[in-house]
This record gives C-alpha cells, structure tokens and sequence, in this order.
C-alpha cells in the first residue's frame, strides 16, 4: 500500500465542511468591519525582510518568520503579519489616500511556531486599522469592532473579555520605579512574558535584567493594580467612550497587557476568554511611527489582528457554530441513459438560470444509485426525464423529503421547485 505524502506540518486542509466554517467566519467579519466603514484591502503574501527587521521585534523576524533567498539573492519572507504591509501600502499612496483611512482584511499569514491547541503554524487573520486620526479617542472605535464582532457572533461578555492597557502609562509607571529609558524594552518584554512563564522563572528573567529585588516586586504590584488606569487621561476618555456605546461590560483595565510588538506607542489591547482558558483571541494597539518607519510622512495609526484558530477554538467550545453550512444543491437532475447526457445538462441549465442550485449527474447510472447520491449530498429533489417522459413534454419529480412524486410539465418546474421549496 502506497504511503499518502503528509502535509507540511502545522498547516491545514480545508475540507467543504471546513471551509464553510470559514467562510461562515469570513462573512461575520466582513458584516462587522461593514457596518463601521472599513474597506477591504489586501496585500502581498511575499515581503522583504527588511519591512519587519525595524519595528516587530527580533522574536518574530529570527525566530518566527519563514524566510528565504530569492533567484536574486535578496531576503523575503512569507508575511507573518500584516501592519507593516498596511503601512507600507498607506505610504507609497499617501497624497492620495482620504484621511482618516479604514480598511480590513482577511487572509493567510505564517509563523514558524510550535503547533498545539489554538495555534499553527499558517493562518488566517483579520486584521482591521484606521489611519490618520488625530485623536486617540479613535482607540475606543477599534475596541468596540471587537466587542462588536463577539456579540455578533454570539459570545457575550461573560464568555470573552477585552483587556486593556496603554503603553504611555506603564511609561510613566515604570519610570517611577527607577527603570532607566535603556531598559525599557526590556522591561515590556518582561511585563508581557509574565504569562507565558513561571512565577520563579520570570522573577529570575527580571533580575537578570538589572532589575533589582524591590524593583522586581514593585513591577510584580503594579502589575497586579486594577485602578491604574485611572491615572491615564486617555484611557480614562477611551473607557467613558465605550460605556456610552453600551460595550463596557466586555472591557477591562489590565496592566499585564503590553503586546510583544515594538511599534505600538499608546492604546493597547487583548481578548481573551473569561475563563482564562487558552491564548488571546485577539490583539492591538496605537501606533504612531510605523508609516514614518517605512518612508511615508509621519501618521498615527491603530489596529487589531485576529487569528481564524483560537477564535475557532473559542467558538466551538461554546457551541456557537452552526451545524451544517455547506451549501446544499437542492436539486439533482439524473442521466437516463447514454444518449441522454446532454439532455440532462440541458434541463439543468434551464432551471439553473432560475437561480437555483441544480447538479447534474455527470454520467449514465442505473437510477437507484443516482438517487443514493441525491440523498449523500443533501438534495431534496430529483428529476428523471425518461423517452416517455420527454414525449409528452414532461418530467418526473420526486420529493426525498416524503417520498412522494409527481409529472411536471417541462416549461412548469422551476414554478413547481419554487412552490415547494417554500414549504
């Protein structure tokens, strides 16, 4: 028995089943990222190197990104995420473009991670920005599309939450605590390890850091401060926003959010499940120097990203998929005989034009066995035009729904599957 070459690891096949889920996902996403004004754009699948190397962070260009030598010698990669593109694609156009800019996407991203629950290594991501506001009010509209798109898709607040947090304020916060600006970066990457690693083994990670005892514990304590925010003015503006958009019960202050991505400057964010369950469903923030970093003028930005997997893992853990969407063809017309293929395609097409939903069996077949594939695919009904029935101008039809059939003239079945199909 021959060996089935195996798929590249971490990667998936979307089989109908599977791919109905997404494309169930997909339109979802677009009704949401609609109903504010975004646009759907799309970028390249191959960048270079370079338009990450500057501002997503060492972790994701050496470690997580898939990345190779072109013909020309060059360095690409298959896009781990999508901003720095956006970005890019804002600055190359920007006298043009009509600010402030909102666009959404929905598409295939790689990441060379360690596959296990809520995480592969190829994915799909939606991503959604807006560019060119002036004020970080505009925070508070991209945190309302992710509580927007969970109460669509059925997961109230006490199924998810959105934690928020921003960087200006752990700024301000950590510099009290004698963290010179050299550190900083540090410091962050040590905030947003804190749940990815013991509570030993991160003390430790901060002490090698510099950092000492007090610091340590002091960093540990504000971490664990629930009214920070409360001393930031902008967030104290984003909250009262969202509260008056009837979203404040999917929001929370978190000082342990800080996102592992170096270019966000204020407003950050993440959604997880209440539970505690899992990885995040989502993340983003503010950023202000990500367009000025690939040649544009300088623009303020702020965005999230959503992975297909871990809200998939959400969804189903809640039951909030529905069971059967595959697209179900409610009409199979058969093949008689040999000489009567192209008969059968004829009638297809014909009440095809219709509107209808119509497959037609792809060859000569003795008609129990095309009636056992009708009722396979989920057809409800079936056409049979034999000799005597294209004699007398008819067809018969049969309802596998009861059972029952019945003659039809020709120029009457689209009439006729349109009656019934409305009971």
């Amino acid at each position: 028995m021959k060996t089935i070459i195996p798929s590249v690891k971490g990667t998936r096949d979307f089989y109908p089943e599977d791919m109905a889920v997404r494309t169930w996902l997909y339109n979802k996403l677009r009704k949401v990222s609609e109903s504010f004004g975004y646009q759907e754009y799309e970028g390249p699948i191959l960048e270079k190197i370079d338009l990450y190397a500057a501002k997503s962070g060492e972790e994701l260009v050496k470690e997580q990104a898939f990345v190779f030598n072109d013909r020309g010698g060059e360095l690409i990669t298959l896009r781990p995420e999508l901003t720095p593109t956006l970005a890019r694609m804002v600055a190359q156009k920007q006298n043009e473009l009509v600010f402030p800019l909102r666009w959404w996407s929905f598409g295939p991203f790689w990441r060379y991670e360690r596959p296990q629950k809520g995480r592969t290594r190829e994915f799909f991501q939606w991503n959604i920005d807006l560019f060119g506001a002036t004020s970080t009010d505009v925070d508070a509209e991209l945190i309302a599309i992710a509580a927007s798109f969970f109460k669509e898709a059925g997961l109230d607040s006490d199924k998810v939450k959105i934690a928020v947090n921003d960087r200006r304020l752990m700024d301000a916060s950590i510099k009290k605590l004698g963290v010179s600006d050299d550190n900083k970066k540090a410091v962050f990457r040590l905030i947003d390890r804190q749940d990815k690693m013991s509570l030993a083994d991160w003390r430790a990670y901060g002490l090698d850091l510099g950092l000492t005892e007090n610091q340590v514990d002091a960093l540990r304590a504000l971490m664990d401060n629930r009214d920070l925010w409360k001393e930031s003015v902008e967030l104290t503006r984003v909250f009262d926003i969202l509260n008056k958009m009837g979203f404040g019960d999917y929001i929370q202050y978190d000082a342990r959010i800080i996102r592992g991505l170096e270019y966000y400057t204020g407003t950050v964010f993440e959604a997880r499940d209440a539970s505690g369950e899992g990885r995040a469903v989502l993340g983003g923030g503010h950023y202000d120097n990500l367009v000025a970093d690939v040649g544009g003028a300088p623009l303020a930005g702020i965005g999230f990203a959503m992975g297909d997997v871990m809200i998939s893992v959400l969804l189903k853990k809640y039951d909030l998929i529905p069971g059967d969407l595959i697209p179900r063809a409610p009409v199979l017309v058969t093949v008689f005989d040999e000489s009567r293929v192209g008969r059968a395609y004829a009638i297809a097409s014909q009440i095809r034009q219709s509107g209808l939903t119509v497959v037609c069996y792809p060859e000569s077949a003795k008609l129990p066995k095309q009636f056992k594939y009708a009722d396979r695919i989920g057809a409800r009904f079936v056409i049979v035009e034999g000799p005597e029935e294209e004699a007398g101008g008819l067809i018969t039809l049969k309802d596998l729904k009861d059972g029952s059939q019945q003659a039809v003239k020709l120029e009457e079945i689209v009439l006729k599957l349109n009656e019934l199909l409305a009971h």
